[in-house]
């Protein structure tokens, strides 16, 4: 059976492979074994994480198989289970010349509440570089049921005053979203819908940037965004303030593939300025702005529940924003 599922590739012949089968709680029981065993995460972890996905994982709790890019590049591995909380190992790849190799030094074991005998991957290292795979890794196509707002900054950096409201942002309100929306209900043709903050900030001289916001009626692009800079500022004004003039929000492709749309919602000085109630309330209404033109965008060509999941949304945003920043 085991050897049979790695064979096939196609998600939708892995499906009808599944469904054959008569006993499910056996085949998952087989699975989930067979996972144990791969939790380092290799090509064969994904694989059993997808039908695992299909049949679903029953008593034990979900995960889904990911491969991003660390900041250096290098692949980096992990497994999340629908909170967004890590599991097993998750890794940083170093490449190597016959492929890549996990980087020990950049790596770490997280454990499984349901799961409490488990506390390592049992597997001894004798070194910094573990065994190298000649392959290319893969992440899971097929994602589980989890909260698809996720909220990014593209850069740690921000003016003082908004500090505590981002950290409120990042630690209260995400953990509320992953744990109070409900992914179940809304469907599975989006993964996730990333929000990805970018706010102005000085550092000092040589660390700045101080977004000015477009007006939106003149619909500009990348290529005009300096022109029409220079219209409003002095080239030395521009550099000695570390002006950049960018669109209040932006937004990418949907990707079939893997569920994600992207939007990014730009912050100038003045908002970091402001009381910090009120910079959460505009945060608020910028979030809702960006989910509603998505909708908008996806209503009518993805069989997505927008609608419910957007009024969720809604909810949890009210209920952060009541809460006082300390």
């Amino acid at each position: 059976m085991i050897r049979q599922i790695y064979e096939i590739d196609d998600l939708q012949q892995l499906r009808e492979h599944l469904s054959e089968w008569s006993d499910v709680e056996k085949l998952r029981t087989g699975l989930f074994t067979e996972f144990l065993r791969h939790t380092r995460y290799k090509n064969a972890a994904v694989r059993l994480c997808e039908c695992l996905a299909i049949i679903g994982w029953g008593t034990h709790e979900s995960v889904e198989a990911i491969k991003g890019l660390y900041c250096n590049g290098n692949p980096y591995t992990f497994f999340i289970n629908r909170y967004g909380e890590l599991r097993f190992r998750d890794a940083v790849w170093s490449k190597r010349k016959e492929g890549v190799a996990i980087d020990f030094e950049r790596s770490f074991f997280h454990e499984s509440p349901g799961l409490p005998a488990i506390r390592t991957d049992n597997v001894l290292t004798d070194g910094p570089i573990g065994e190298i795979q000649d392959r290319r890794l893969c992440s899971q196509r097929n994602w589980i049921p989890k909260n698809p707002i996720c909220l990014t900054r593209g850069i740690s950096n921000c003016y003082e005053n908004s500090r505590p409201v981002i950290e409120s942002m990042e630690k209260e309100l995400k953990t509320e979203l992953n744990h109070r929306m409900r992914p179940e209900l809304y469907g599975d043709a989006v993964n996730e819908i990333i929000l990805n903050c970018s706010f102005s900030f000085y550092d000092h001289y040589r660390c700045k940037t101080n977004y000015i916001i477009a007006d939106e009626a003149l619909k500009l692009k990348q290529k005009d965004f300096y022109p029409a800079l220079l219209n409003m500022f002095t080239e030395k004004e521009i550099e000695d303030n570390g002006y950049y003039l960018r669109n209040r929000f932006s937004y990418g492709p949907f990707k079939p593939g893997t569920g994600t749309i992207r939007a990014g919602i730009v912050f100038e000085k003045a908002f970091s300025e402001l009381p910090r109630q009120k910079q959460k309330q505009l945060l608020c209404t910028y979030f809702i702005h960006a989910v509603q033109q998505i909708a908008s965008c996806l209503g009518k060509k993805v069989n997505y529940n927008f609608s419910l999941m957007t009024d969720d949304f809604k909810s949890i945003l009210e209920e952060w924003c009541k809460i006082q920043i300390k």
